[in-house]
Parts: C-alpha cells; structure tokens; sequence
C-alpha cells in the first residue's frame, strides 16, 4: 500500500522576520512542495487574539499560491464557517478553483465559540453548529446548481443565479477535520490529530462509517478514495540527538502559540464561560471525536515492543512530544521511517506533515523537508524511482 502526502500549516509567526518576508518564505516553500510531488496544502483559519496563524484569510494566500504552482492541490483546513457568509465563499471557491486549474480543496468546520465571541456572534454552541451546519448546506448547493433557493434560520436566497462556477464537479473535494464520524457520514476525506495509538481505531470507523453511510466501496463524488490521515509536525536531522536539539524547544514556542495567548486574552475579560475543557463545549447530537477503543478490543493483543512504540506520536526515541491535540516527531531518516512503518500498518492512506511550526527558521524546515522528500516519500510513494530532490 503507497502513501500520498500532504502539508498543514498555520503560518506563524517567526521571530524577527516582517510579514512580508514571511509570506516570501512560505511561497518558496510552496514551489519547492509542488515539486517533489506532494498532493496538497492544508492551510488553517484563526483569527485575532490569536497568534499562531498569520493566513486569518486563506483565499488571499491560496490565491497567490495558485500562481506560484502547477501540480499541489490548495485548500483551508479549514474555513470556519460560522464566521463566513455562505454566498461569499461560493464566489471565491469558484474563483480560486479556476484559478489554480481545478486544484481546490475544502475543509470545513464549526471552529470554537470563543473565536465567535471575537468576532461579534452568538457564543452559544447549539448555535454554532446550526451555524455550520446552514452555510455547509448552502455551500454545496450554490456550488452544484445554477440558482440557489434556500430558506433557512440564518440566510434566505430566492432563485439566486449562481454566475460562477467551479472547474470541478459537482464542487471540490470536502474534508472535515478533527472527527472521523462527521467525516464518513457526510462523505468528506478527513485529517485528525493525535497520536499512532488512537489512530488506528479511527481509521478503521472512518472505514466503516463511509462504507455504512456512503456505501460499499464508493468513492467520493470527484469519483477518488476518501483519504484520512493524521497531522505530523515533522523535524527531520541527520541524527536523533541534532533533530531533538532542534525540535524541543520549538515544541514549546508551538504549544505556547496555539494555547496561551487565547486564554490570557478571555482570563482578562472574565470570559471563564470559554475556560471549560473540550468536552463540555460540543453541540449536543454531535459524534465523538475519538473511535470508542472499546470497539476494537483486538487492537490491544501487541507485542509490548508495539505498544511502546504508540504511546505517543513516534515514540521510536526521536520525540518531542504532544500538546494542544497535536503531535510531532523529531529524528533522523532512519528514526522516522520507523514511524513511518507503523503508520502505514493503520490502514490510513495519506500523510499529512507540518514543517515549520513553533520558532523553526525557514531554512529548518526546508532543511526537514529536503530529508524527507529525499530519504522517505520514495519509500512509500508507491514509485520505485527516487522523487526529484528539493
């Protein structure tokens, strides 16, 4: 079984570099994934308190990306619809669809209410995901059809021309991110977070939820196989010790921007109402995040060796550790082909790497990449030549 590949990223912010000269960085990223192969570009959306992402628009990104490659698909990972209006992102999916030439990806989400606070809407769950669920629908039907007739809670729209359309069709493929169960049911490829050892079980339910709700080896609507894969924040050296070097203390700058800022921010407000764990803030009827292990009993019965090996992501000796749901893995080729191996026995079908997170400089990263798409990708591409080194 081969491997495709993918890229999540925030875009963070990296000390003393202007944003400017980010941008730069990260389009020459592009061009360099565009060349060694790589299926596509997962770009996040966060918006103000936040820090950890300077992209809040992705069309705008995508969009100069668009011009800058000719093979990896370009997508957000996700748009968090609540925040958009549902007619907006129709005409700007068609017009980043055409003009990447049918490259366009679409993750979808509810995002977090306290991102919704910010943004002057209701702070309620339940209406959160009513949100989400209207301007998905709206979405997916202005994208298929020439006029867009809806009545709903939020929008209403009477025989509205639908001018644009998008090179795919019916629309570009849909990913939902974080929720295998909402994934399958809806017929969208997925991406998680975690670590090997919760992986497994969610690939197999994701497997069995597509085949229950969308049926027996269907394929998607763009007529491919659902993909699913879990993010990998990846630090690539020539040995263990150099990439752990490298990795730990840009782990720490990463957590620290994906959690500390937000939550200094509603601390001083006295917004204790978002202070509450993940769990107590999910709309009610909405699927687990997380495959019940107790489903898959049988997935315990390994060799100790294993088991060690999935406590967390690539616990092979080359770790950083985890934090804010993510995982990452720092090592040499050696060490992360290891990993690699036990990815590729979950049955998952795409990798999704993230190489410069945290305070990682450009040429960290691209010095990661060049390794991986060097001494890992032909391994497990499914083709027997070496990809073209970046």
């Amino acid at each position: 079984m081969s491997l495709e590949f993918g890229v999540f990223d925030h875009i963070e912010p990296v000390p003393g570099l202007p944003l400017d000269e980010i941008y730069r960085l990260r389009l020459k990223q592009l061009e360099k994934l565009d060349e060694a192969g790589f299926y596509s570009y997962h770009l996040a959306e966060h918006h103000t308190p936040a820090v950890h992402s300077l992209a809040p628009s992705q069309n705008v990104f995508l969009a100069a990306a668009a011009q800058r490659t000719s093979r990896i698909h370009l997508g957000p990972c996700i748009y968090v619809l609540p925040l958009h209006h549902p007619l907006r992102l129709i005409e700007e999916i068609c017009m980043l669809d055409n003009l990447c030439d049918g490259r366009m990806e679409i993750g979808v989400g509810r995002g977090g209410v306290l991102e919704a606070y910010f943004w002057g809407q209701e702070s309620d769950v339940e209406i959160n995901f009513a949100r989400y669920r209207e301007n998905l629908e709206i979405i997916q039907y202005g994208l298929s059809h020439e006029e867009l007739d809806y009545d709903g809670e939020f929008f209403k729209f009477e025989r509205l021309p639908m001018r644009l359309r998008p090179k795919q069709t019916p629309y570009p493929p849909f990913w939902y991110m974080r929720n295998v169960e909402t994934a399958a049911m809806d017929g969208m490829n997925t991406i998680i977070v975690g670590g090997l050892d919760s992986f497994e079980a969610n690939v197999r339910r994701y497997k069995e939820l597509w085949e229950e709700y969308q049926g027996k080896g269907a394929l998607t609507l763009q007529g491919t196989e659902p993909k699913i894969s879990l993010v990998n924040h990846l630090v690539l050296a020539e040995t263990d010790e150099e990439a752990l070097r490298i990795g730990e203390p840009a782990w720490e700058h990463y957590k620290y921007n994906l959690g500390t800022p937000r939550r200094l921010e509603a601390e001083s407000r006295g917004l204790t109402q978002f202070l509450v764990p993940n769990d107590q803030m999910r709309p009610q009827g909405a699927p687990d995040r997380e495959a019940r292990r107790d489903l898959y009993w049988e997935m315990e019965q390994r060799s100790e060796e294993q088991q060690l090996r999935r406590q967390a992501p690539g616990a092979l000796g080359g770790v950083a550790g985890q934090g804010a749901g993510f995982g990452v893995i720092a090592g040499s080729p050696a060490s992360v082909r290891e990993y690699m191996d036990e990815y590729l026995s979950t049955g998952a079908n795409y990798f999704v790497c993230s190489f410069q997170w945290g305070d990682l400089t450009h040429e960290q990263a691209m010095q990661s990449l060049e390794l991986f798409v060097e001494e890992i990708m032909p391994h497990y591409s499914g083709t027997p030549e070496v990809i073209a080194s970046v």
